[in-house]
């Protein structure tokens, strides 16, 4: 298993669009066979961060598996909006 981590900096004008986007993706997520699950939180000391965890089977699954699917054309029209508000995409193993 990897985790993805997304971290955004989303202004306040920009949330609720933001937020409905991540909701639609999360659907997508959902129905992708290496997603095993997901969530978003939202910093409480600085209201603009966002941070997007997302489990996959494995980082090959998730590169080679679901961005190249069909579904990876809907999942990224929804978030391409917010890409340039991404301060770290990284997929991270688990250590202890």
């Amino acid at each position: 298993m990897t985790v993805e981590y997304i971290r955004y900096r989303i202004d306040a004008g920009q949330q609720p669009a933001f937020l409905e986007a991540i909701r639609q993706a999360n659907q997508l997520l959902a129905a992708a066979p290496d997603c095993l699950r997901y969530e978003l939180g939202h910093c409480e000391e600085d209201q603009e961060l966002f941070i997007w965890r997302i489990e996959w089977t494995s980082v090959e699954r998730h590169l080679q598996g679901f961005r190249k699917s069909a579904e990876f054309a809907e999942f990224f029209q929804l978030v391409k909006p917010f890409y340039t508000s991404i301060q770290e995409m990284n997929h991270y193993k688990i250590s202890l």
